[in-house]
């Protein structure tokens, strides 16, 4: 009574970081990532994603401002995880995160720029979701999102198989994220591979750098006096006025 007190933070429940086009394949079991988690029972690696509670996590797409609606959105869904944990005795199940996800977008029509790859592992085994802004949802064995995310589909849908093995997937994997780097400015130039087996995680960054910048070609520095001033306008400081005149209005 009287006074406000704030405690921020007062306890971090799970860490988060950004990524930009994300894409997840499940593979035989295990998962292959770039930029996403895959949850696997036993263990948990967070690899830039936003992680939601401890056996599921997700990925973010997109840049710049909407990296805030991404993080706040998760950050939200996290404390509804952890809140449903406790009152529950259990961890929760991925589509209760899928659930809580989507109800809350679609509330808001789009206008929230949070576009997620939601994975993890729970009674009913793995499963990956992708989360539009507007709220709706696919569930599907390989999933992509981001601006480079049609290009990464396309090396999916034309490479995927089921009960593929490690190698073949986190190869799949690869060449999928590449794809996105080449026709996508906005994502990024490594591929950085997370893979997660039971018991174990081995993380692969980089795994291979696609694009390196390079040198300039020539000198781009230009000598004064290039470019003819036709005219100027001296700037007068604000100390260097002087008042003439004075009036006292009264404001009623």
């Amino acid at each position: 009574k009287g006074n406000v007190e704030v405690f921020r933070p007062y306890q971090i429940v799970c860490k988060k970081s950004t990524g930009s086009s994300g894409i997840n394949a499940e593979y035989g079991g295990s998962g292959s990532n770039v930029d996403i988690t895959v949850i696997r029972k036993g263990n948990v690696e967070v690899f830039r994603p936003y992680q939601i509670v401890c056996k599921k996590s997700t990925g973010s797409s997109g840049i710049n401002a909407e990296y805030g609606d991404t993080e706040f959105t998760s950050k939200m869904i996290s404390s509804k995880m952890e809140l449903l944990k406790l009152r529950t005795g259990r961890e929760g199940r991925v589509v209760s995160a899928l659930r809580m996800l989507k109800q809350y977008l679609f509330r808001y029509q789009g206008y929230i720029s949070a576009a997620l790859v939601l994975g993890g592992v729970d009674v009913n085994g793995p499963a990956l979701y992708t989360v539009y802004p507007h709220g709706s949802t696919d569930k599907l064995p390989y999933v992509t999102m981001g601006s480079g995310s049609l290009a990464a589909m396309s090396v999916f849908e034309d490479g995927f198989k089921m009960g593929m093995n490690e190698e073949e997937a986190k190869n799949l994997v690869f060449h999928a994220i590449r794809a996105g780097i080449v026709n996508d400015l906005g994502s990024g130039s490594n591929v950085d591979i997370t893979v997660i087996r039971k018991g174990n995680v081995e993380v692969f960054r980089p795994y291979q750098i696609v694009c390196k910048k390079s040198e300039r070609a020539g000198d781009y520095t230009f000598p004064i006096g290039t470019t003819v001033v036709t005219s100027s306008t001296e700037m007068v400081p604000f100390s260097a006025l002087t008042v003439t005149d004075e009036e006292v209005m009264e404001i009623s």
